[in-house]
């Protein structure tokens, strides 16, 4: 089969399509032939560090949407032709840009009849990121003020229509060239963060969810009521915070996204009613695997076909 391997690290011109043997599936385990793979930040960090999955040579990619080819020894959950999708276990479980990937039957949930491959890929990683941010660790519910640093992003955009499904009051920063995106995908206010700064003009704020680190975290401290909750993505850059944040009555939250079977049921199911859909930025065939990496995206994800 084909694969996306790497033998050094460094920029995209060091990935390359390889020709490796089909995985078999073990006990517990599904064979999945790959129709989409997500592209995300993190391949393109671990494409140049290998901080999260060691020497290389190695195949990235975490998000798959794909048909089941043949199935392990005690799998009762699917058959060959079923239609899937999930997130690899994260961060050790990489391997989507192939044409054929080997994973516990349970990171996957059958794909929504509404989405294609494309569209499907989209979602695991970026948004059960965004749901084990707002729905899991931060706990929103009807009336809840959350605030989403960079609501036209990959996972952004998806958790405004997260936290709309669960009855929130969304407030997201934005570009003035993304104000109508992001109040297109559901949110109740949006501030340009390139005119307004918003720890001026936001306050009783029960939820942020921080997508880009820097100081956005200590501004997000000023506008939190007390027992609210700062969650990010960034969790390296939390530490500078804590203090202050248990000062004020605070939770700091940083998180490390996990493969999830409830939560992809519940992102599925989402779907499934047309509450969350997913914007494709642009797709790229397989062997067009550096350019993906190094498209710049204005809003939504990137996603290869195989």
């Amino acid at each position: 089969m084909r694969a996306v391997s790497q033998d050094e690290l460094g920029g995209p011109e060091v990935l390359h399509v390889v020709e490796i043997d089909r995985p078999t599936p073990g006990i517990g385990q599904i064979l999945v032939r790959v129709h989409a793979a997500g592209v995300n930040p993190v391949d393109g960090m671990n494409r140049q560090s290998g901080v999260l999955v060691g020497a290389t040579p190695f195949v990235l990619g975490w998000d798959v949407s794909g048909t089941v080819e043949a199935v392990g020894f005690g799998v009762t959950l699917y058959r060959p032709g079923d239609e899937v999708f999930g997130l690899l276990p994260f961060p050790l479980g990489h391997g989507a840009y192939a044409d054929y990937v080997v994973a516990p039957t349970r990171v996957f949930v059958p794909k929504p009849a509404n989405l294609d491959h494309v569209q499907a890929a989209a979602l695991p990683l970026a948004g059960l990121t965004a749901y084990q941010a707002l729905v899991d660790t931060a706990g929103i519910g009807d009336g809840t003020r959350v605030l989403i640093t960079a609501p036209a992003g990959g996972v952004g955009h998806l958790a405004v229509q997260i936290a709309k499904a669960f009855g929130a009051y969304v407030i997201g920063l934005a570009s003035p060239d993304n104000v109508e995106i992001v109040t297109g995908l559901g949110a109740d206010e949006v501030i340009d963060y390139t005119t307004t700064d918003f720890a001026t003009v936001l306050s009783d704020v029960d939820v942020v969810f921080d997508l880009v680190g820097n100081d956005y975290q200590s501004k997000a401290l000023q506008v939190l009521k007390p027992g609210g909750t700062l969650v990010s993505s960034l969790p390296q850059s939390l530490p500078e915070v804590v203090a202050d944040a248990v000062a004020r009555g605070i939770r700091p939250a940083g998180l490390f996204v996990e493969a999830d079977r409830l939560g992809m049921t519940a992102l599925a199911e989402l779907a499934g009613r047309g509450a969350l859909v997913p914007t494709i930025a642009a797709t790229f065939p397989l062997e067009q695997v550096g350019q993906a990496q190094s498209y710049r995206v204005r809003t939504g994800k990137v996603v290869l076909t195989l």
